[in-house]
């Protein structure tokens, strides 16, 4: 058994890396983690951060070096490589603004000093969403990503001595070209799984390539595994990382099957078991973070990190831990676990996370408050939802009049009266499974009525509405969504279930 355990800034010393996503965090021995890039609010970031495991501190180091315009550092990106051999850090590609980018840089962690490298042989085009891991401790192998013109599904191998890229030629059958994708060496073999690739599809398959080892002197050749057990669904934007004799996927994001128009994010913990060679569910004894993809998960002895992601609407600044039950922060937590903390499906980072946003005092915004407390970034422009009368509720009228079978006037009061009746009393009596698409909107629309009638209208404001979520006493979570559209596949079931709490009786 496992345990999520959600890290509070009391937890270390020193400054917190702000909230973003697309960024990466390698350990460098077992001495440090390192996160670089990222982005946050459609911002590039390019600071570096830095957890000391021994000392439980975070801190940023200031940084020298000297690029080809003499920058100290790689620009700002995300979606990029990062690999550590040794103490080295090496960046490959990435995206910044619409730009692919296809520099290569190193950073010495011991003196912390970037160095852009200048590299020779079969140059790898400029790409982001590729996936690289270390082969043994001087070579890199990356693969896949895309160009901004089409999927790839090229190998190139990288000598960190000569600083020589070789395209790997690959003979017999190929994976799809894709990007999103996660690339894990595991002994002898680079194992690449899931992904989107051309024309749009996620991918749930998983692939072997063979011949990356001198020594071996194989032929280069890719092998799909079909394994045995609870195979992951299909998802790009998730993390593998490798621990003993498994190898850990968390998140990432997929489609929705008949919500075919929207994601669904993850939070599922799959475990690929290398002595049995079959896919496992973890067992988690708690609840697990929010859903969320393009976050990082880096291995540390018996424990997993987990930093930052974006589930659609938040870019998160959460830590977590994920450790198995005998480790002491899970007994700490199975003694006294946390009380009255809000949902964290929509709201993360509720330690104090630090965030990148400045403190603000101001009373009128309360959005900009919640921010600041929880350390996250909400993509949301402005504050004010509008909240519309029955009566001016088109779609809602006309809904009902179809279930009532006659045409309704929002001037009839009583026929108005029966439709809010019936309909309040077809959603009591239905399941997330039986909802059309087309009923969501309506039923959005009234869920948000009834709580600014419940709550707003009883005297509360907006901000007590958001401190009462943060309490737990009331956990009204779909209450800002400005449209239909932001509901993802796994909020269906929530949202029905916090409606028929609030119907009246």
């Amino acid at each position: 058994m496992h345990y999520w355990v959600r890290a509070s800034a009391s937890d270390f010393s020193g400054t917190l890396p702000q909230p973003r996503s697309g960024h990466t965090a390698v350990p460098i021995g077992k001495s440090k983690v390192v996160v670089f890039g990222g982005l946050l609010d459609k911002k590039f970031l390019s600071d570096i951060a830095v957890y000391d495991i021994e000392n439980k501190l975070w801190f940023h180091p200031e940084c020298t070096g000297n690029g080809s315009d003499g920058q100290i550092g790689p620009s700002p990106r995300a979606f990029h490589v990062a690999v550590a051999i040794d103490c080295h850090m090496f960046i490959f590609g990435g995206r910044s603004g619409s730009r692919r980018l296809g520099d290569f840089w190193v950073l010495d962690t011991d003196i912390w000093q970037w160095s852009e490298l200048t590299s020779f042989g079969d140059l790898p085009s400029p790409r982001d969403f590729s996936a690289a891991s270390a082969i043994g401790n001087r070579k890199i192998v990356m693969y896949g990503g895309w160009d901004g013109k089409k999927w790839l599904s090229d190998v190139y191998v990288l000598d960190t001595i000569s600083l020589e890229w070789m395209e790997l030629s690959v003979t017999g059958a190929l994976p799809p070209p894709r990007c999103g994708h996660t690339a894990t060496m595991v002994e002898k073999r680079l194992l690449v799984f899931g992904g989107r690739g051309g024309g749009g599809p996620i991918m749930s398959d998983l692939w072997a390539l063979k011949g990356l080892i001198e020594e071996e002197n194989e032929t280069p050749g890719w092998t799909q595994l079909k394994l045995p057990g609870q195979p992951p669904s299909s998802r790009c934007g998730h993390t593998v990382t490798s621990g003993g004799h498994y190898l850990l996927l968390f998140g990432g994001h997929g489609t929705g099957g008949w919500l075919s128009r929207y994601d669904i994010y993850y939070n599922d913990c799959i475990v690929l078991d290398r002595l049995s060679a079959q896919w496992k569910r973890l067992p988690i004894g708690n609840e697990s973070p929010a859903a969320r993809a393009y976050h990082s998960l880096t291995h540390i002895g018996s424990r997993y990190l987990l930093f930052g992601g974006f589930d659609g609407k938040l870019t998160y600044g959460d830590i977590w831990w994920l450790v198995p039950e005998e480790d002491p922060i899970a007994k700490q937590f199975i003694e006294s676990p946390p009380k009255n903390l809000p949902d964290n499906k929509d709201v993360a980072a509720g330690n104090n996370i630090q965030s990148a946003l400045k403190e603000s005092q101001s009373k009128n915004s309360a959005i900009a408050e919640l921010q600041r407390r929880l350390g996250l970034s909400v993509s949301v422009s402005g504050t004010g939802l509008q909240i519309i009368d029955e009566s001016e509720d088109k779609e809602f009228i006309e809904l009902g009049s179809r279930l009532i079978g006659e045409r309704v006037s929002s001037n009839e009061q009583d026929s108005l009266s029966q439709i809010i009746e019936m309909l309040r009393d077809h959603w009591r009596k239905s399941t997330p499974s039986s909802i059309p698409l087309k009923e969501l909107g309506p039923l959005l629309h009234d869920y948000q009525r009834l709580i600014s009638c419940h709550h707003l209208g009883n005297g509360g404001s907006d901000f007590q509405l958001i401190e009462s979520c943060l309490s737990g006493k009331e956990a009204y979570k779909f209450y800002h969504l400005k449209n239909v559209s932001q509901l993802r596949m796994d909020d269906i079931p929530k949202l029905l279930a916090e409606y028929k709490k609030i119907l009246p009786q």
